[in-house]
């Protein structure tokens, strides 16, 4: 699947790398014991090791290495049994120690991979570099006071993993690709909530053009895009304003940029800081982090089952198309929702009524699946009266709106409303006979080759029983009195 963008010299590939910021799920800081819950009172959660009070001297949260572990892990990627805390210097007003504990050359994840799935039904593999451990920065708010900014150190010392990937993106969809799947993983694992609207969970995009085949060209990097339909965004932007300059003879500067969603534009924040720029050093502070292989086997053996090996296995044991598995997939509860329900049912139909029925509706009132009105095993009820053919599948959709808005069982319904199917054949056959000798003409016409009046014939028969005939055996006896 490969991306073009087309210039007036020709066509142009964009090579996109990302790095990604994720909030790891934890109760207390990195290097402190404050809270991190969202929303609470600014500068409400802040201890004196996250105000930077002379002398206050971090320890280090071993749950938060658990959790950078854990991540690695579930990532595929190399786990260094050895990392290093550094000082990453430069100063904003909401950095109070005026340094960012971080790891530099010795973080705590190597190389790694992300299977990622595009909308051909095709799978590439994105390379991850490293992912290191570091803390947050307060939070400036520009927005307070017509003349001040105000500053909030809530989020100053939280735990942050960065994934940074390889430059091996192409395009927009795949970068939503690769955001939606890391996204998918980290929530699997509880690593971090991936909530981007809360700031959770960051992008920073870099983006560069060439020429099918040439150099890497000089990346700009788009600073804490907030979400997946963003990171689009950004990309098409961006990689066309590149193509612009480099067409009209320029040159583009490597550079940090600010996605603005309201123009629907980046614009320039600041020149690009190299490695050096920022004085990296080991932390005096702390001890280089160590630990042996049967602590990361011990972590190993808590993982849960990841959402390709999910996908796989939902496609091998149950039958399901790509498609399917990859939608069951991208949430924990909707794959836990389905499998309940798909428990001795045919899976099929089973995520038809999930992905088709239920989703839509729970979109539509903006739900979850965890906000279900119908519980899995009553979709599993609905399936096992479609499949014993208590209920036809018209009926079915009947019941199943009658479902979503009482929570009742669908056999309850069926029962209250006497909507069981009509499978007598002899009932049937009694009927369809009256309604072929009330209609002599249109028997007449169909037997001359108007096949159309067929649809006419079972319509009335279902009108004649409510719809409660059992379609297969109208059809087949049907055929025999009008052949």
């Amino acid at each position: 699947m490969t991306y073009t963008l087309k210039g007036e010299t020709g066509d142009w590939e964009v090579v996109i790398g990302m790095e990604v910021h994720a909030q790891v799920t934890a109760n207390t800081k990195l290097f402190s014991g404050a809270a991190t819950s969202f929303g609470a009172e600014p500068n409400s959660q802040v201890s004196m090791v996250d105000a930077a009070m002379p002398g206050m001297l971090p320890v280090l949260n071993k749950y938060c290495v658990e959790q950078a572990v854990r991540t690695g892990l579930g990532l595929n990627a190399q786990i260094n049994n050895y990392s290093v805390f550094e000082r990453k210097n430069y100063f904003y007003p909401d950095l109070p120690q005026g340094y960012q504990i971080s790891q530099f050359l010795h973080p705590i994840v190597g190389k790694g991979v992300v299977e990622i799935d595009l909308p051909d039904g095709t799978t590439k593999n994105i390379g991850v570099t490293r992912l290191h451990l570091e803390q947050d920065a307060g939070k400036s708010l520009h927005d307070q006071h017509p003349t001040k900014s105000f500053v909030d150190l809530n989020r100053s010392g939280s735990a942050l993993m960065e994934i940074v990937s390889e430059p091996d993106l192409r395009g927009p969809e795949e970068s939503a690709a690769y955001l939606s799947k890391l996204r998918m993983i980290l929530r699997y694992l509880g690593t971090c909530d991936g909530n981007m609207e809360e700031g959770s969970m960051r992008a920073d995009v870099n983006v560069s053009v060439r020429k099918f085949g040439a150099e890497l060209g000089t990346r700009c990097e788009i600073k804490n895009v907030n979400s997946v339909k963003a990171v689009q965004q950004a990309i098409e932007y961006e990689a066309r304003r590149q193509i612009e300059i480099i067409e009209g003879g320029g040159t583009i500067k490597q550079e940090t940029r600010l996605w603005d969603p309201v123009k629907m534009e980046t614009r320039s924040m600041r020149s690009k800081e190299e490695a050096h720029d920022y004085r990296y050093f080991p932390d005096p502070d702390l001890l280089p982090l160590e630990f042996d292989d049967a602590y990361v086997q011990s972590i190993k053996a808590t993982l849960p089952e990841l959402p390709d090996q999910k996908k796989h296995r939902f496609m091998k044991d149950f039958g399901l198309p790509l498609y399917d598995a990859t939608v069951l997939i991208a949430e924990k509860p909707r794959a836990e929702y389905f499998e309940s329900a798909a428990n001795d049912r045919d899976p099929k139909l089973v995520a038809n009524w999930i992905l088709n029925e239920l989703m839509g509706l729970l979109n539509k009132e903006g739900k979850d699946i965890v906000d279900s009105p119908i519980a899995a095993h009553q979709i599993g009820g609905l399936v096992a009266l479609i499949q014993d053919n208590t209920i036809s599948g018209k009926i079915a959709k009947d019941v199943f709106a009658e479902m979503y808005q009482t929570g009742k069982d669908a056999d309850k319904i069926v029962e209250e409303k006497g909507l069981k199917q009509i499978t007598d054949s002899g009932a049937i056959e009694k009927i369809i006979e009256a309604i072929i000798a009330a209609n002599p003409d249109n028997v007449a016409g169909y037997k001359a080759g108007k096949d159309k009046l067929f649809g006419f014939f079972v319509g009335q028969v279902m009108k004649e029983t409510g719809g409660k005939a059992n379609p297969a055996i109208i059809n087949d006896l049907l055929k025999k009195k009008l052949s």
